[in-house]
């Protein structure tokens, strides 16, 4: 009974053994049938070639990060595993860590450049833009840089800010500020243009002990400092219309501008301007024949004016009150 058992056991063992062999050769008769390759030396190579060669070569690329290398340019291979010389099996994996290239670099000249420009050359190197100071500048073109900290050349590392000096442009011209009370409107846009000042807001009020139509209070005041192309807010003597006047009531979103072009033989520019608000907007702008006739709908929710230049020459004011 115990040598039937004996044998019962051996050959248990025996049908073990032999199906372990059999998946032992037939495993590696399969792996021996795949395709193998040699892993390239990729160390200093850039990663477009990188990539293409490995496609090439059947192989799968993996990027696993990035470092700072003061031996291997930006974006080329730093390390790789497996190692050159190794042989894998096709649609394998070979992992990869690009350069970043040197932690510490020379410092871009931006001087003369836009900031747009600059911070393309900044984002290149890896460099961020710092603090922005203005000043006028009669050498430097209006949005050029003019000075840049760190200086031109000077060594730093990736991820420093640079602060920069930018150009205004050449400073205003200075005015004193013209007394405007006592004149009337078209009086007041001639003196404003020879200084090269603007219209602001316009509004109304009426005081029964001053002419009519002429300027009580200005802003800016008389004698400031201005520069050109400030705004100058008017006060008008005028009565604004009340409800319950003669105003149609369906006229009360706005009014009929009327002008007829002088005569002649050419054509003449006619240009309106409406200032409401402080703004002031080009309503109308074009040639017209002589004696034709413009009609122009004027809404005022504030208080507007609006001025007509024929050629230039400032000819028709009118103004109106917000209802």
């Amino acid at each position: 009974m115990i040598g039937r058992i004996v044998k019962i056991a051996a050959l248990a063992v025996v049908f073990i053994l032999a199906a372990g062999i059999s998946a032992y050769l037939t495993l590696t008769l399969i792996i021996e049938s795949e395709d193998t390759v040699i892993v390239p030396d990729l160390v200093g190579k850039d990663v477009v070639y990188t990539l293409e060669f490995l496609s090439d070569l059947e192989l799968n690329t993996k990027v696993k990060g990035s470092e700072y290398s003061d031996n291997i340019p930006k974006n080329h291979v730093i390390f790789h595993d497996p190692s050159a010389g190794e042989e894998i099996k096709k649609g394998r994996d070979v992992r990869i860590i690009i350069s970043k290239g040197p932690k510490s670099i020379s410092m871009p000249n931006l001087l003369s450049l836009t900031v747009q420009q600059a911070g393309l050359i900044m984002e290149e190197n890896g460099v961020c833009q710092g603090e922005l100071s203005q000043i006028y500048s009669e050498s430097m073109e209006k949005d050029h840089i003019i000075a840049q900290v760190p200086s031109p050349g000077s060594m730093i590392t990736r991820g420093t800010c640079v602060d920069f000096l930018i150009s205004q442009g050449s400073r205003p011209e200075a005015y004193k500020m013209p007394n405007l009370s006592g004149q009337t409107l078209n009086e007041v846009i001639l003196v404003l243009e020879k200084s090269y000042l603007n219209i602001g807001e316009i509004k109304s009020s009426f005081d029964k002990s001053r002419l009519r139509n002429v300027i009580l209070n200005q802003e800016p005041l008389p004698g400031y400092r201005v520069v050109a192309g400030t705004p100058v807010n008017l006060v008008i003597n005028r009565k604004s219309l009340k409800e319950g006047s003669s105003v149609v009531q369906a006229q009360k979103s706005g009014s009929l501008f009327r002008y007829r072009a002088q005569n002649g033989f050419l054509r003449r520019r006619i240009r309106v301007k409406l200032n409401s608000a402080g703004i002031t907007n080009d309503l109308f702008d074009e040639f017209v024949k002589p004696g034709d006739e413009i009609w122009l709908f004027i809404p005022h929710d504030n208080d507007t004016t609006v001025f007509l230049y024929e050629d230039d020459n400032l000819v028709k004011t009118e103004t109106y009150d917000a209802w």
